[in-house]
Parts: C-alpha cells; structure tokens; sequence
C-alpha cells in the first residue's frame, strides 16, 4: 500500500483530447489516487449496482454519473440479450494504490457480487451481475529535490496525472456520456 493522500481535485480541468493513453501493464506499479470506473450489469441490476457502489465508497470518496440502459452491442435479432445498466463513477481514494492492487480489489468486488466468469463464456447469453472496468486513472508521481538551505531537508512536490486506459479506449458511448457528465460536475467532487 501506499501513503494516504490528502489533496483531491477531481476531475476539475481534465480534457479527454489532451490525455495520454496507455497499456495497463505499463501503469502496474503505479501509484494511483483516483479513478473513473465504467460499472455495469445486465443481470438483476437494481441489487448488484448498489451493492458494488457501497463496496466501491470504502475506498474513498466517490461521485457517480447517471445509470444508462444499454443494449448489449452483441445482440442481434436471432440472439437478443438482456440490457445493460451502466454508470460511471469517479473515485477519490482514500489511500493511494498500485494499479495492480486495484485491479485484484475489483475483481474480488465482481466475485463479490456473484460474477461468474467461466460460465459466461459458455453460455450464449451471458449474465453479467458486475462489470467494473477502469476507464481512467489519476497517478501520484513524487518528486524529491534537495533544498538549497539544507542538504537533510527535502521538499517534496506532488504532481497529478489523469491516463486513459489503452484497453478501454476509444470509450462506448454510454462511457463518454458518463465521463463528461462527471468531469462537469467536477466542482462537487472532492
């Protein structure tokens, strides 16, 4: 784990266009102190939505953008699919951690909520209870620098970055809706 990290600015200023893009295996050490989440259920989401957002809050301050019905992209006249409901949220953590560790928290959050992977991919018609995707992050970089009074004292200088998730992008429509509506409502984040 990393250290606690108190100064939170949200997503207040961030322009999708002007965001690097990178590959998760690129970013798993990195120290990560918020994040945008694509959430979605297309099986019993009135119980599973709620139950992974109250999961999700124990790890900071969250924010959360409309819930949209979707239909599945995959469905087609010969084989419907059930809807999907989707959020976004934005998520403010309380202790800074590894890519890698937020990966392992949200699947375990998914199993949580009875998500069955292996039979997905058997059935024809898959029954996702809970989808969390990482859309994009915001990293913490430190960056030490001796003062020039004392070679003991040193002034350390946080710098934030947001980093769109290669593996997510470009973002679905639904992805894009909530991520603006969150970064415009940036200003009751935090």
């Amino acid at each position: 784990m990393f250290t606690t990290y108190e100064k939170h600015k949200g997503l207040a200023g961030v322009n999708l266009a002007g965001l690097e893009i990178h590959t998760p295996e690129q970013l798993q050490t990195h120290a990560v102190t918020a994040v945008v989440l694509a959430l979605g259920s297309n099986y019993h989401a009135d119980y599973y939505l709620p139950d992974a957002r109250g999961k999700l809050a124990t790890f900071g301050r969250m924010q959360l953008s409309t819930s949209f019905q979707n239909p599945d992209f995959t469905a087609t006249q010969e084989q419907p699919k059930p809807d999907y409901t989707n959020q976004c949220a934005y998520l403010s953590l309380d202790t800074a951690m590894s890519l890698q560790e937020l990966q392992q928290a949200f699947k375990l959050i998914e199993s949580d909520c009875h998500r069955q992977r292996l039979t997905e991919g058997q059935t024809s018609i898959k029954k996702v209870t809970m989808d969390i995707d990482i859309l994009l992050i915001q990293t913490g970089l430190n960056k030490n620098s001796l003062s020039n009074k004392s070679i003991s004292a040193k002034i350390v200088e946080y710098s934030e970055q947001w980093i769109i998730m290669a593996d997510r992008y470009p973002f679905k429509a639904h992805e894009t809706a909530g991520v603006e509506e969150l970064i415009s409502k940036s200003g009751l984040i935090g």
